[in-house]
């Protein structure tokens, strides 16, 4: 398959660079990488171990790895079925199974270490959970995209209450600094000592806190513009790309050299930005993709460089291996189904510093671990 390339111009750290924006995934290795280089992965069918106490995961909100490699996973206990959760029940329908506690922890081994979350003393928990990260100072952050998840919860590691961002309640508009929009992903630059997030699901934009004191500190919509919530029509991809982001604005990661990366998911698109909101460039996905959009998630390569983004897509079904210096596509693995391996609505992704991959699907209601099997971080 040959990808669709647009050739954007930008400036970055005084030099003019010319990328490449794939709009279109590829099956093989496509450029100068050689094939030791590019990450390649097999499924590990023995990860998770199976869960305690007759659990069992709903709809998974979101993955992470923290600083000492153990797995983070935030999922909806909400969205199982009665036939699922069919040993809550009263009386019980049938020997399995009880919803596991929102927030579980993992070592890369598939044991789970522990697990909290849910309704508590002092603060209300989100309607519907969606993103979690964990610093290195051993704070949990979880936000949430039902209608009046306009917050972001801070825990400790064992899940006691430490604070928040914003407050349960409907949401206002995507220049209110004090109330977020059903926000979708959370990234920390521990340099800066910042938390910015992805809002959202309902807002527009990127909005970045001081991770201290969580006072608010700027914020920003597509290409850098201030955001509106004017009505957008429907995502067309043979029309000019829109000055506003899409909803959701879905995920938010930063990068070892100041750059900001967003996630336009309805929109196919990839946008990159400096830390003060600054545009530097965006990259197109199967720009075909319509409804839920092909870039749900991005995750960076472990090696110093961050030669590589991972981009999960959903509505595909595939994770794709792009360079980061130019946006190509390198690769891709995944396949929609139910098997190992393949993804029913793959919604979120994270990479350990050994390279292993590890997804959480919605339909699919699980998590699994991807091995690298190549020399990629030889």
């Amino acid at each position: 398959m040959t990808p669709t390339l647009k050739r954007a111009r930008f400036k970055l750290s005084g030099l003019i660079f010319s990328a490449c924006i794939a709009s279109s995934a590829l099956l093989a290795p496509l450029n100068s990488a050689t094939a030791a280089d590019v990450p390649t992965f097999a499924v590990d069918t023995s990860w998770p171990k199976q869960l305690p106490n007759n659990w069992i995961l709903g709809q998974i909100g979101g993955i992470t790895v923290d600083w000492q490699g153990h797995i983070w996973v935030i999922h909806r206990p909400r969205s199982l079925t009665e036939n699922e959760k069919a040993a809550s029940l009263t009386p019980p329908r049938a020997k399995c199974c009880v919803p596991a506690p929102p927030v579980l922890e993992f070592d890369a081994d598939g044991n789970l270490l522990r697990a909290w979350g849910g309704p508590g003393a002092g603060y209300q928990w989100i309607g519907r959970e969606h993103g979690i990260v964990v610093d290195e100072r051993g704070f949990v952050w979880i936000g949430g995209n039902a209608d009046d998840d306009s917050a972001i919860l801070k825990f400790s590691l064992d899940g006691k209450y430490l604070g928040q961002i914003g407050k349960i309640a409907p949401r206002t508009n995507s220049n209110d600094t004090t109330q977020l929009g059903k926000p979708a992903g959370i990234a920390i630059d521990k340099a800066a000592d910042e938390l910015y997030v992805a809002d959202g699901y309902g807002n527009r934009r990127v909005i970045v806190f001081d991770a201290t004191t969580l006072a608010y500190k700027r914020h920003w919509g597509a290409y850098g513009n201030r955001p509106n919530d004017d009505p957008q029509p429907p995502y067309d991809p043979g029309a000019s790309p829109q000055h506003q982001f899409g909803n959701p604005v879905h995920c938010i990661k930063l990068s070892n050299d100041g750059l900001v990366y967003v996630c336009d998911r309805s929109q196919d698109r990839v946008q990159v930005f400096k830390t003060d909101g600054t545009f530097v460039m965006e990259y197109f996905y199967e720009k075909k993709t319509r409804g839920d959009g092909a870039v749900f998630d991005l995750a960076l390569w472990p090696d110093p460089k961050q030669t590589y983004l991972l981009n999960a897509d959903g509505a595909n079904n595939e994770i794709r291996v792009v360079k980061r210096e130019d946006g190509s596509v390198v690769g891709t693995f995944g396949h929609s189904g139910r098997n190992a391996g393949q993804f029913a609505l793959l919604h979120v992704m994270a990479v350990d510093q050994n390279g292993n991959v590890y997804t959480g699907e919605v339909d699919g209601k699980r998590i699994q671990k991807f091995k690298l099997t190549s020399g990629a971080l030889k």
